[in-house]
């Protein structure tokens, strides 16, 4: 009776569409592990990256030469320091072509930055909606494999002459496996969208405050040297 009502064996004498709804759902699980994986390593290297540009920009280096340093290391870097990279870029740029104006100056450093902000926001964000799905789908599919094991059951039963619960077990405790594996593949997706949303949050926050602290530092030094205004400290 119990190697009868193994997981195994239920779901090898189970009906095709049970059997697809739970490949689906394992399915479903394996890659959102694997998204959950990845995306925990990707915070932490974020994480870390940030912190360490951070601290050496605030160390008192010139801006010239951080930029240079950004510039090379733009792929291995971290997202600030690609923030970073794009608001001094477009500075030089707008330098070049004899523009003065403290505010235009200002305002296309500051535009560069926001689009470079949202590019490494989606970078973030990838995967995230897939969690989401998975946590929120995954329950009702394994439903619907639930419901349709117990139709399948329940029309078998239909030409016995005297049904049991031993007859009844097995077709209830195949369709049954349908939801926790749902389950299973629901709540981890759902307790890791929360964790990672409020993680990219966090970090979001902290590079939109660089970028008013890095504008401010370019504020200061247009006022400073309006006619020659470069960002060669802070």
């Amino acid at each position: 009776m119990s190697q009868d009502l193994s997981i195994v064996q239920l779901m090898l004498n189970a009906s095709w569409v049970v059997q697809a709804v739970v490949v689906l759902l394992v399915l479903m699980s394996v890659i959102s592990w694997a998204a959950i994986f990845r995306k925990v390593f990707t915070l932490k290297r974020v994480n870390r990256h940030n912190e360490s540009f951070e601290k050496e920009f605030w160390s008192g280096t010139n801006l010239n030469d951080l930029y240079s340093a950004a510039a090379q290391s733009a792929r291995h870097g971290g997202p600030m320091e690609r923030i970073f990279a794009s608001g001094m870029r477009e500075y030089h740029k707008l330098r070049e072509r004899r523009i003065t104006d403290a505010g235009a100056l200002l305002d296309g450093a500051r535009r560069a930055m926001r689009a470079s902000f949202q590019r490494e926001l989606d970078v973030l964000e990838t995967n995230l909606s897939f969690l989401g799905t998975v946590g929120s789908v995954a329950p009702y599919v394994g439903l619907f494999g639930t419901v349709w094991g117990i139709m399948h059951a329940f029309t078998g039963l239909a030409a016995l002459a005297q049904v049991t619960l031993a007859t009844v077990a097995p077709g209830i405790a195949e369709a049954l496996v349908a939801t926790a594996i749902g389950l299973f593949a629901a709540i981890p997706a759902v307790v890791a969208y929360n964790r990672f949303a409020t993680d990219i949050d966090r970090v979001a926050n902290r590079m939109e405050t660089f970028m008013e602290e890095f504008s401010n530092i370019l504020h200061r030094n247009l006022g400073q040297q309006p006619s020659q205004a470069t960002p060669s400290g802070h």
